[in-house]
């Protein structure tokens, strides 16, 4: 999507792809991936989730990728923090504790500016690209994160009942992005159509939400 799309929604309030809550998908995977107490966890397009505060409270430190200074200055304020920004090549960079957020185009940021990586956690972002903008966002994942694993979550829909974002990613195309890199393993699926309420008006009839486990493949 272009940026002006993103930057509009977040001036607009239209925060529709925002969770009230901490995803459950996180909560009940992430004790398996066995990270160390002080793991680095990354998670580009990252919004104001309320997951990156749940991951600090647990006692990992946080990265996080966001176009928007609207959304950054929100996560912040409802951390009850005060970063000190600072300039980099894509935006601006906020930092507070064990939080920093690069504020501005993610494929402007490099592995050595983003710092190591223990997990990968996109939990809103592939699916908020459109089929056109995922190679290239995969490629830069990995050079982002030199092959960590990730903790991904997808949806899968019929595109014909509704237009996204998100948009649907099918398991063969997560296979051709990530497959010869990543073992891609399955960890739940759920139809969440009845917690989705603009899909539900939309008239789609099915809207599966699917957690992912990708692990570096060893030679």
């Amino acid at each position: 999507m272009e940026h002006a799309f993103w930057q509009s929604r977040w001036q607009n309030d239209q925060l529709g792809f925002h969770l009230p809550f901490v995803h459950p998908v996180l909560k009940r995977n992430l004790p398996g991936f066995g990270l160390a107490a002080d793991a680095r966890v990354f998670l580009p397009l990252c919004g104001k989730t309320l997951d990156i505060g749940w991951l600090l409270g647990q006692g990992y430190r946080v990265v996080g990728a966001e176009l928007s200074e609207i959304a950054v200055a929100q996560l912040f304020a409802e951390l009850g923090a005060d970063p000190q920004p600072s300039e980099w090549a894509g935006g601006r960079c906020w930092r507070h504790g064990g939080l920093t957020v690069f504020q501005g185009d993610i494929f402007a940021l490099t592995a050595a500016e983003l710092g190591s990586v223990d997990l990968v956690y996109d939990r809103a972002a592939l699916v908020a690209l459109p089929p056109a903008m995922r190679p290239r966002y995969t490629e830069h994942v990995l050079a982002l994160s030199a092959g960590a694993p990730q903790l991904l979550i997808t949806f899968e829909y019929d595109p014909a009942e509704k237009d996204g974002p998100p948009f649907p990613v099918p398991q063969g195309e997560l296979r051709r992005h990530y497959g010869q890199r990543y073992a891609i393993t399955e960890l739940s699926r759920k139809d969440v159509l009845q917690d989705s309420l603009n899909f539900r008006e939309a008239g789609v009839t099915r809207f599966v939400e699917v957690a992912w486990r990708l692990d570096e493949r060893r030679s």
